[in-house]
């Protein structure tokens, strides 16, 4: 697909924008919704909505990486509302965080996959008379990162991807990259492919989309555990985004909030044009979702095939795992309170500002009645 076919025009949130959003920024800005006082310290916005009713004490947490940007933001902002409570989130990956959280050592933990069938019974261990769910509270695009230094623009699609990531193509002025990028310029420069080294549910979602569109050139069942040989581990999503940065010729994918400083590809997807890893992209794509979840779970069903102009295919929702009955006494306040407002119009209204996208509105919606249900 040509390059010049490329446009940048601006698309909009259309059905998924959330109402009444506040117009926030954090995570890269000094703007917590509010102010700074005198000392420089964070104050909080008089119209905020963030209710503390008897929160207190200490939240510990663990799990996505990819959503550890948008916990820094929102932490910062409940924080400065609640000072009465301290909140350490980890951020070790999804693998980690239902570890942790099955073992009863965290108040709620990040995935960025839906609970397995044998992980919801494992969790009834810990979850007195109830069992774990998950509730959607984040999305975001899965960005593919490189660095090829005089390269700007780079057009791949999921069969290359796939290729590339499985060590088949291993020089990126291979004819099939030329073929997507007739007026670049490549060299002859090894590919270094860059993989998650611990569970992730980042690898999950993007082995999930390389099965769907290219099932003949990704021949694993996919999961957390990157499976494919050769190319370099790194740990987290930050790790990969250091990797690339530091090697010449690297390629690795993270949540888009970490791909700042670094050059992205644009997904051929059979749409009118390829398409980058933008907030607005992720929204529009992971609006075709469908709710898989049953009772107070709801799981989500992505649309790894799209073909919709502007709707950006790699993208992942992270779910905040949580007992719907069953929480401990002295961190459900705290965690109910804190869940409240990440998953509130002020909490979501935050989002794309930092790279990331809301959660559609109806979904959100009852996201929102479930919280106030927990016990």
């Amino acid at each position: 697909m040509k390059l010049q076919r490329m446009n940048r025009r601006a698309l909009t949130l259309g059905a998924l924008a959330v109402s009444g959003a506040l117009a926030l920024t954090a995570c890269g800005s000094d703007d917590t919704g509010g102010g700074t006082d005198a000392t420089g310290s964070a104050t909080t916005n008089a119209n905020s909505t963030i209710k503390c009713d008897d929160a207190k004490g200490q939240l510990l947490a663990d799990g996505s990486s990819a959503q550890k940007n948008a916990i820094d933001a929102w932490v910062k902002n409940f924080t400065a509302a609640c000072t009465g409570v301290q909140i350490n989130y980890k951020g070790g990956g999804s693998g980690a965080g239902v570890t942790a959280f099955t073992q009863g050592t965290v108040a709620f933990a990040g995935s960025d996959s839906a609970l397995k069938p044998e992980e919801v019974t494992e969790s009834k261990s810990v979850c007195t008379g109830g069992t774990a769910i998950d509730l959607p509270a984040v999305g975001g695009a899965i960005a593919l990162a490189y660095n090829l230094p005089g390269v700007d623009n780079l057009v791949l699609d999921a069969p290359t991807l796939a290729k590339i990531f499985d060590s088949k193509i291993k020089n990126w002025d291979d004819a099939a990259i030329k073929a997507l990028n007739p007026d670049a310029t490549l060299p002859s420069t090894k590919i270094q492919p860059f993989h998650r080294s611990e569970e992730s549910g980042t690898t999950d979602n993007l082995t999930k989309y390389l099965i769907a569109t290219t099932p003949e050139n990704w021949k694993y069942e996919g999961g957390k555990a990157w499976q494919a040989e050769g190319g370099q581990a790194a740990s987290g999503s930050s790790g990969i985004a250091a990797g690339v940065k530091q090697t010449e010729g690297a390629i690795g994918y993270m949540e888009q909030s970490y791909a700042k400083e670094l050059s992205t590809v644009a997904i051929d997807t059979g749409a009118s044009a390829p398409v980058k890893p933008t907030s607005d992209g992720a929204t529009k794509a992971i609006a075709a979702a469908q709710v898989v979840g049953t009772g107070n779970d709801y799981s989500l069903k992505l649309d790894y095939k799209t073909t919709a102009d502007g709707a950006y295919p790699i993208t992942l929702v992270t779910y905040e795992i949580i007992c719907d009955k069953g929480n401990k006494a002295d961190t459900l306040p705290a965690t109910k309170a804190f869940l409240r407002y990440i998953t509130s119009e002020e909490g979501q209204g935050i989002l794309s500002g930092i790279d990331y996208a809301p959660i559609p509105a109806d979904i959100i919606a009852k996201v929102r009645t479930t919280v106030e249900s927990l016990a």
